[in-house]
């Protein structure tokens, strides 16, 4: 994680936690040469050396909250699109083909994916399942950035990303080059 983004992030996290619901833009963060907003209700995290941002996605009332994950690698890393796409379909028990559809937008590429099931939640160095999560869905989106590849991946239980199905949609729809 760079300086820039971590003080983008640490502003998230003041704007998400100190401001009441919509007094407030959206805050915003950025990777590979493009920026996007983060829906209001969604709680910045911490990074790691894999991700630029996790935030925590509030779950309907009695529901677990999921979670979206954005990664960057830096130009020419991560892997293809078709690889990441069937990676998203191997973390769910039965490695069911994800649904896809390939869109322009903000003149960049956009590829969005969507799969259901019982998720094996992968996990540690090597990826390994952490227990299995019956009914759970992953929403992801890759964009085809200036810098390389950003990846954002949306998991938890169905019920929660049915209902922040809108929100990730916005923020994706969101995403402008710097």
């Amino acid at each position: 994680m760079n300086l820039r983004l971590a003080a983008t992030v640490a502003g998230c996290l003041l704007l998400v936690a100190g401001a009441p619901s919509g007094a407030a833009p959206a805050p915003t963060s950025s990777a590979g040469g493009v920026s996007w907003r983060v829906p209001a209700r969604w709680t910045a995290g911490q990074g790691s050396s894999m991700r630029v941002a996790t935030y925590a996605v509030p779950g309907p009332k009695g529901a677990a909250a999921g979670e979206c994950a954005v990664f960057f690698f830096g130009p020419g890393q991560g892997g293809g699109i078709e690889d990441n796409v069937a990676r998203w379909g191997k973390q769910f028990e039965g490695a069911p083909q994800p649904a896809t559809r390939t869109a322009q937008q903000a003149g960049l590429r956009v590829t969005r994916t969507e799969v259901a099931g019982t998720y094996l939640a992968p996990g540690g160095p090597m990826m390994q399942s952490t227990g299995k999560k019956t009914g759970w869905r992953l929403l992801g989106a890759i964009i085809e950035a200036p810098g390389g590849n950003v990846f954002f991946k949306l998991t938890g239980p169905a019920a929660t990303v049915a209902g922040a199905q809108a929100e990730f949609d916005a923020l994706v729809g969101s995403v402008r080059r710097k």
